[in-house]
């Protein structure tokens, strides 16, 4: 026995206790060095998911993360075939103990194109029996929706670690959440995507760096181009150079150049060519906007601002989920509050508050056109003191209520 397999036990029935009895989601553990110590999964599909999280490079994943990061955020794991893990380690001993959560699809899996993503990942006919045993168990393997994946593997991270992150902690840029997936296109509110799709593209316009909440939304709108093929990689693939070459013409759009924009979105889509899993495609899409958005924001940055300025409204723009003081303005800056009210007004022809507010609203538009947020919850996720504040708000700027504009360009 490894060191530590007691405590892992004990950690491991912990964990499976908070999953609902039924629900097919099983929790691995490993010790540092990458070696099995024990699981809750039943044979026979034990040591087919343990090979399979070895031979599909996660195991490889995990153990690069050990040496690179601090173990502070859960990470999601990608694979060729669309397969997902999560991981996370134990706080007691910096990461003497590994966990995994999963293997999960978000969707069902289809064996053929599976089977062929995995011949093509794993050749030798040394694998050949294991990769007739997993796509025989294809049907019986687990399938849930990111959203409720994400929400167990919080709630796993959180109680192992005594930590209380929330779901945006499953979104910061090397995380991928993305797994290839298969839709029928009559599930598609193609409406409500082409929405979200063109709020997407108007952020990169106007270099809107506070996109983070709308490209979450409309990655549980659309899984992508739904194309059929033999290659479940490819389709993911697919998705993403059509993404990139729309996000590539709405900045220069923006004014960034055709030179700089060409050059950019081409980079982008070679390295979404050689990728080889969801998990390295998922993270480039998301590396691949923040880039384009940050440098449409910097091209559109007035350059009668000073630094003092732009950097108030780069702070202004980022912080739309608070409640947001002149006095902080004043110390980021190092100005007293008065010159920096004077200052800004005169730089940008708008008070403080007038420019906070504006801003505000510009976010809510976003909300309103591409999700189904209650009105009361925008207002909550803007800091506006309440819900009352916020229409008033919301209707003297753009002269109706915020449940009035919803309805007219959404027709909800």
């Amino acid at each position: 026995m490894y060191a530590g397999i007691t405590r892992a036990e004990q950690n491991l029935l912990l964990l499976q206790s908070m999953i609902p009895e039924g629900e097919k989601l099983y929790i691995w553990c490993y010790d540092a060095e990458g070696r099995y110590i024990a699981s809750s999964c039943p044979e026979p599909f034990k040591t087919m998911l343990t090979k399979a999280f070895d031979h599909l490079g996660a195991l490889q994943k995990v153990l690069s993360l050990v040496k690179q990061t601090d173990g502070s955020l859960p990470r999601v794991l990608g694979s060729a075939i669309g397969m997902q893990w999560a991981v996370t380690f134990e706080e007691e001993r910096k990461k003497s103990l590994i966990f995994v959560i999963g293997p999960v699809f978000y969707t069902a899996p289809r064996e053929k194109p599976v089977r062929s993503a995995l011949y093509s990942t794993l050749p030798g006919p040394e694998h050949a029996a294991w990769i007739h045993a997993l796509c025989a168990a294809l049907p019986e393997m687990p399938v849930m929706p990111y959203a409720v994946f994400s929400r167990y593997v919080l709630m796993v991270h959180n109680t192992l670690t005594g930590q209380q992150l929330g779901l945006e902690a499953l979104h910061h840029p090397d995380l991928a959440h993305t797994g290839i997936q298969d839709q029928p296109a009559g599930e598609r509110n193609r409406m409500q995507v082409y929405q979200s799709e063109q709020a997407l593209l108007q952020m990169v316009r106007e270099g809107d760096i506070n996109y983070q909440d709308a490209f979450r939304t409309s990655m549980t709108l659309s899984p992508g181009v739904p194309v059929e093929g033999q290659d479940p990689l490819r389709q993911m693939k697919t998705s993403i150079l059509v993404f990139t070459t729309l996000v590539t013409r709405a900045a220069m759009e923006g004014g960034l150049s055709p030179e700089v924009a060409y050059s950019l979105g081409d980079s982008y889509i070679q390295n979404a060519e050689n990728c080889r899993d969801s998990g390295e495609l998922a993270s480039l899409a998301h590396a691949m906007y923040h880039d384009f958005i940050y440098r449409v924001h910097y091209v559109r940055s007035n350059p009668n601002y000073s630094h003092a300025v732009q950097k108030c409204c780069d702070y202004i723009e980022l912080s739309l989920d608070r409640r947001i003081r002149t006095a902080d303005l004043a110390a980021l800056v190092g100005y007293t509050e008065y010159y920096l009210t004077e200052k800004f007004k005169k730089e940008t022809g708008k008070s403080i508050s007038t420019y906070i507010r504006d801003a505000k609203i510009a976010r809510a538009r976003v909300f309103l056109e591409t999700t189904v947020l209650p009105v009361a919850e925008i207002s909550e996720r803007l800091a506006f003191n309440t819900p009352n504040y916020f229409i008033q708000s919301f209707r003297s700027v753009m002269g109706c209520t915020p449940a009035q504009y919803r309805k007219k360009y959404t027709g909800r």
